[in-house]
């Protein structure tokens, strides 16, 4: 499957989401998701038994969160990363996270590349994302 490169210097704001791109990006995060669950089935299985367990999602959840918490400190500390030393600390923790998210998406059975896209696409629709309402008084600065 080839994928179609983006555009350089595209405006967010008029950006097309009938590219043929979201397709190959569906199918490969969808494969990263299995690809990092199976290298992280030690954590769905309990410690002493080696049996599958069911894990909590607000743990794992809040996990999450702890990565982001890292990657601010290390952003405003301006650190480096204490384990990849040549990466921003805010990059490691950062994708920390998106193997947290993913992790996560496939130990629960949810579609998390199919919303991605999805939401992507809806997001290209908003009137509150355009650059007219973002401008406008009590417009989103972010």
């Amino acid at each position: 499957m080839e994928i179609e490169k983006l555009p350089k210097n595209t405006d967010y704001y008029e950006f097309d989401n009938s590219h043929s791109y979201w397709p190959a990006i569906r199918f490969y995060l969808k494969r990263a998701c299995q690809a990092i669950h199976y290298h992280n089935a030690k954590w769905w299985c309990d410690l002493h038994t080696g049996e599958p367990i069911q894990r909590n999602a607000g743990e794992l959840l809040m996990l999450i969160v702890s990565e982001i918490a890292e990657g601010m400190e290390g952003h405003r500390k301006g650190l480096m990363d204490d384990k990849l030393p040549y990466r921003p600390m805010l990059e490691v923790e950062l994708a920390d996270a998106v193997i947290r998210i993913l992790d996560m998406a496939e130990g629960f059975g949810l579609d998390i590349a199919g919303a991605l896209v999805e939401k992507c696409k809806f997001n290209t629709t908003r009137h509150d994302h355009t650059r007219e309402s973002r401008l406008a008084h009590g417009g989103k600065a972010y």
